[in-house]
This record gives C-alpha cells, sequence and structure tokens, in this order.
C-alpha cells in the first residue's frame, strides 16, 4: 500500500502520520509531500527515513491512495491530477464538501456511499464530525428537527502559527499574529471569513454539511463559531429539537453504544468531557446531557474531540481503512 501524506510538515499531516502507526495501517511505502520550500527535508516513520517531495513527483509516483491537507487551493488543482493517475484521494481540505459529484463521509455514519469510482473522497470539517457522531444515532432514533449549536474551538484548527500567537502572548512577546485580535485570555466570535449572510465559512460549513452527511435537507441548523485559547480540542454546546419526544436514560444508552462516542455525564461526580481530557484521543465525548425545559422533544448537550485527530487525520485514516477493508481501491 503506497501512501502519500501531502501537506505532511503541517499539523495534521503530522498528526496523520502519528495516527497511521498507531493504527497500524498497511503502508508499504510512504511518500511524503509538501511545497517546493520543504522538499528535502527529512521526517521519520517507523523507524524509517524519508525525503519530502514535491507535488509533481508524488503523482508521477502513482499511491494507491493520498491523504490531503495542504488547504482547498492545493487540493483543487493537484486532487484530480492523482485521482487521473489511478490515485484515491481523501481530502481533508473544503475544496470538495459540497461537491454535488463528490462523498463527503464520516465512517460511523455513511461509509456506504463509497464505491470503487469515488476517487476524490472529502473529509467533513471537524466541528461537524464531532457534533454529527452524537446526533446521528438520535437522528435515526427520533429524528431531527432543528439544531442550534455554539462551538468553542481550540487554536490548532488555525494551524502553526496560532499555537505560536498564544505562546508568544503568554510570554508577553511580540510576533506574527494569526488573529485580528490577542487570543490569549480572550474569545473571538469569528472562525474563517464572513460570508454575505452575516455568518462565518465554519458556522455555514455545520449548516450545509450536516444536511448532506445526513441525507436530510429538512434539517435546520444555525451555528456560532467561537475562537478560544485552547489547545486539546473543539467543544460544543448543541441544542437539538428532535420530531420525537425521548428519556434521558434511553439516550445516554443509545450514546453508551454508539460507535466513537464516549459518555462522560454524571453530574453527582462532576464529571463531562473537556478538551483537556479530549486531546490525544479519537473518540467524541458528549455529557451534560439535560432536558430543554423553553420548549418540547429538545435535548442539550455538550460534545469534546481532540480536532487534529477525529476533526482531520483519524477521520480521514478510517475513510482509507474502509476502502481497503471492502475493496473499494
Amino acid at each position: 500500500m503506497r501512501v502519500a501524506i501531502v501537506g505532511v510538515t503541517g499539523m495534521v499531516g503530522n498528526v496523520m502520520l502519528e495516527v497511521l502507526n498507531e493504527r497500524n495501517f498497511p503502508v508499504t511505502e510512504l511518500i511524503p509531500v509538501a511545497s517546493e520550500k520543504s522538499v528535502g527535508k527529512k521526517i521519520t516513520f517507523q523507524g524509517k527515513e524519508y525525503s519530502v517531495v514535491g507535488l509533481q513527483q508524488a503523482v508521477s509516483l502513482k499511491p494507491d491512495i493520498a491523504l490531503f491537507s495542504a488547504g482547498g487551493s492545493v487540493s483543487l488543482e493537484w486532487a484530480p491530477k492523482f485521482a487521473q493517475v489511478g490515485t484515491t484521494v481523501v481530502d481533508n481540505s473544503s475544496a470538495w464538501r459540497m461537491d454535488t459529484t463528490k462523498k463527503l463521509v464520516i465512517p460511523e455514519i455513511n461509509a456506504d456511499v463509497l464505491t470503487k469510482e469515488d476517487k476524490i473522497i472529502a473529509n467533513p470539517n471537524c466541528s461537524t464530525i464531532q457534533m454529527l457522531i452524537a446526533l446521528a444515532p438520535l437522528q435515526k432514533k427520533y429524528g431531527i428537527k432543528r439544531v442550534v449549536v455554539s462551538t468553542y474551538q481550540s487554536i490548532t484548527g488555525t494551524g502553526v502559527k496560532a499555537v505560536k500567537q498564544l505562546e508568544n502572548e503568554y510570554k508577553g512577546e511580540k510576533g506574527d499574529m494569526a488573529y485580528h485580535y490577542q487570543i490569549h485570555r480572550n474569545a473571538i466570535p469569528q472562525c474563517d471569513v464572513f460570508e454575505d449572510n452575516g455568518y462565518t465559512k465554519e458556522e455555514m460549513k455545520l449548516v450545509r454539511e450536516t444536511k448532506k452527511i445526513l441525507r436530510d435537507d429538512s434539517i435546520a441548523v444555525t451555528a456560532t463559531a467561537v475562537r478560544i485559547p485552547v489547545v486539546g480540542g473543539h467543544s460544543e454546546s448543541i441544542n437539538v429539537e428532535l420530531i420525537n419526544d425521548f428519556n434521558l436514560d434511553e439516550v445516554r444508552d443509545i450514546f453508551s453504544k454508539t460507535s466513537g462516542l464516549v459518555l462522560q455525564d454524571d453530574t453527582n461526580t462532576n464529571t463531562y468531557p473537556m478538551p483537556l481530557y479530549a486531546q490525544g484521543k479519537d473518540d467524541v465525548f458528549v455529557g451534560r446531557l439535560r432536558k430543554d425545559e423553553s420548549q418540547p422533544n429538545s435535548l442539550n448537550m455538550w460534545v469534546v474531540s481532540d480536532n487534529l485527530r477525529k476533526g482531520a487525520a483519524t477521520n480521514t485514516i478510517q475513510i482509507a481503512e474502509y476502502l481497503i477493508t471492502n475493496n473499494l481501491l
């Protein structure tokens, strides 16, 4: 299995290497790929040293799978070139997510849409992935009418520059700014750029991707995305209005049996999800389950996940694993 990682020197690229190793992914040849300025750099994977190559060389090597995490413009230009030589691309950018000809996949929810003909597969937004891991079993059991979500997102979602900004601000040092404002001791109600409707792209990803993945355009979604000075993962406060009524014990039972979801919900012991404990883990954590007392059939919950793991690298690799297991390459 010849595996290319495009964007290998970035934060998600590094985590992809870790996850491939941890999950014993069948890599017979690793092809580390990055921009021209990184070509020739050395990386180590499973005790072996590799030299980073450029995109054109990587295409010529015709890998079986290419895992992309290098930004939308790179994906738009290069994913089709890999696909043309027979490589299956799993892309972590937003480039292909809403393309009607491309599949948008969370393996636990909708991997059944994949076929051998799918040569470019989109990985959803990190915030969408963790939210839908919790919402999908509720949709199946009760049906979903409306979702109101507020996110509290880790700076790692922005990248190395944001991490460095926070570190500089901790120390009281000047440096490059990833955000318009300081992030230390602050909360910035803007993730990504604003669209014409006043929502950010991050907020609209939650709206659009939810409908596509859950295959239901009738689900109403509204979102507010906030950046906070946290490293370990994204947190989400979710209010979901269900079509049919529920009881909390049944919901807890459903969550406890849902693959990829860990229930942490005990107010007696102050047990609930937090990014501090989600960091480095592949699961999505759910807790603070409460019936919404202001309207019927509605549930409040708190969902946390490491955005670099399940929100990016792990979900991408799980898609690749599904393709291998089901002979779809």
